[in-house]
């Protein structure tokens, strides 16, 4: 594979941040974490994070006949990985073929690219197009992961595109890679905390990392310092930021406090932090997700996302309640419908996904049991006509309905994209039959997209030469690169498994 190649607008990007970085790296060096003249431990591989990425990575490794051992600061495995929808983009799939849909994996990168506004390296977007099919195959005959008989289209796909594992989440993923990785000899430690990275200030080899064992979150002085030598190399999989609040604002003042997040509480950003004072390379740090279909009426990511986005998004439509309109394409990019419902917010509008009992009947079919679940929540309403939602809402009846006889000519018409950009799959139907179903929008904070370099081995790129640091790879939502401004729904198990195996793999080999 051919290194990265920076475009004009990508360079100016990594510019920026490689001087912040490097300035960062120039405030440490008067105090780097020394090199131990002893160590506590050696193993081969260090793997820091116990996700998507982070399991992929030290089940290569150990599969390579690596020592390795896997590092998780929180009392759980899994992180954001674990609470993840577990939907996953596989175009070519058996599930997208059986359902007959024209796609392509060019038609993929196309969706991907636009997305990102272009802030998305080529590279990066090839790698994952080159390993997706094997990528699906890999986790069903290799790691055992079983999945569900369907296909499903998220927000930005010109077409379902997404499998969905068989457990409903991210669990059906982490917990059968861990499981290999303990078959081949990987061990898994929680609450250790990594303190410092221990750079080689001659070589400029990363040597290993300085871990506080006993960790409490988040307690940074809790739990006892341990050193531990990587000889291998060490691997990055430490997810993003979003649940720091007072980090997130550095990179965008917007993102206060008032936004819940979709993040574990865990997702902090102490190791963006170390490793740019060790002089890697970031990038893109300020391009933070956030997610239109969560639920005020939920903590965390919730479970409304399966109605407002699987359901209501392609067989319903989304509406401001004190206009009674539709206010963007349901099936946009996250951030385009993130920021019209945040414009609307802010002028005290409401906004609610909304669908008939058909509508409903394909959450049911997709995730068999959801909808009673949802509607215990209080977040999910039921009504018995179109005129009872319109009166629990104060919306304007006569626009609401003219809204739904306008979906449902598309419907009839057989509409591939209306006025809004939304697309009409074969499986839409029209809306027409009680009871209605509706919930409440709030945007939450979910994904970083920007964060380490790496090349196409996975290696950690350094901020003041651009070129690989030696012993130091990194992986998934560490990393900056793939998803550009926005990333696109199910996009992220593909990125993380592919390149956390690509890491392992190149690790295992030094």
């Amino acid at each position: 594979m051919k290194n990265i190649q920076f475009s004009r607008r990508n360079l100016l990007g990594a510019s920026v941040a490689a001087l912040a970085s490097s300035a960062f790296a120039a405030k440490a060096s008067a105090n780097p974490a020394p090199v131990p003249q002893k160590w506590d431990e050696e193993v081969d591989v260090i793997v820091v994070g116990s996700g998507f990425a982070g399991l992929a990575a030290a089940y290569e490794a150990a599969k390579a006949g690596s020592k390795v051992i896997i590092l998780e600061k929180m009392p759980t495995h899994g992180g954001n990985s674990i609470i993840n929808g577990g939907e996953m983009t596989a175009v070519g799939c058996p599930q997208q073929k059986a359902a007959n849909i024209p796609d392509s994996v060019e038609q993929w990168k196309a969706d991907t690219f636009a997305a990102g506004l272009g802030f998305n390296y080529p590279e990066k977007i090839q790698v994952l197009a080159d390993n997706m099919l094997n990528n699906y195959n890999w986790l069903v005959n290799e790691i055992g992961v079983k999945f569900r008989p369907i296909i499903t289209q998220d927000g930005g796909h010109r077409y379902p595109r997404s499998v969905i594992s068989e457990e409903g989440s991210g669990a059906g993923f982490v917990n059968a890679e861990l499981a290999k990785c303990k078959e081949l000899g990987a061990q898994l430690r929680t609450r250790n905390y990594v303190e410092r990275i221990i750079r080689d200030p001659e070589t400029g080899r990363v040597l290993g990392l300085q871990v506080r064992k006993g960790y409490r979150f988040p307690n940074p002085q809790s739990g006892t310092v341990q050193l531990i030598k990587a000889n291998k190399g060490v691997v990055l999989c430490h997810g993003g930021f979003g649940a720091d609040i007072a980090y997130r604002q550095v990179q965008d003042p917007k993102l206060t406090d008032k936004f819940d997040t979709t993040n574990h509480r865990g997702a902090t950003g102490e190791l963006w932090k170390e490793a740019a004072r060790n002089g890697v390379l970031m990038i893109q740090a300020d391009r933070v997700q956030v997610v239109p279909w969560c639920s005020p009426y939920e903590k965390s990511m919730g479970n409304m996302w399966q109605f407002s986005q699987t359901c209501a998004a392609p067989y319903g439509i989304w509406v401001d309640v004190n206009t009674g309109k539709r206010f963007i394409n349901e099936l946009g990019n996250r951030k385009v419908r993130s920021d019209a419902i945040i414009a609307l917010n802010n002028i005290g509008h409401k906004c609610i996904s909304l669908t008939d009992v058909r509508g409903a009947k394909q959450l049911e079919k997709n995730r068999p049991g959801t909808l009673p679940k949802l509607m215990a929540t209080k977040g999910l309403l039921e009504f018995p006509t179109l005129e009872a939602v319109a009166k629990y809402y104060g919306t304007p009846y006569d626009v609401l309905k003219g809204e739904v006889d306008q979906y449902n000519a598309n419907v009839r018409n057989k509409i591939e994209v209306d006025s809004l950009g939304k697309t009409y799959n074969a499986d839409c139907t029209e809306m027409k039959t009680g009871p209605w179903y509706a919930a409440e929008l709030m945007p939450k904070i979910h994904h970083c997209m920007g964060g380490i370099v790496t090349n196409p081995q996975g290696q950690a790129l350094d901020a003041g030469d651009l070129k690989p640091i030696p012993g130091l790879y990194a992986a998934g939502e560490a990393c900056g690169g793939v998803h550009g401004d926005c990333r696109l729904g199910c996009n992220a198990i593909l990125d993380c498994l592919v390149n956390g195996r690509i890491a392992g793999q190149s690790v295992a080999k030094q």
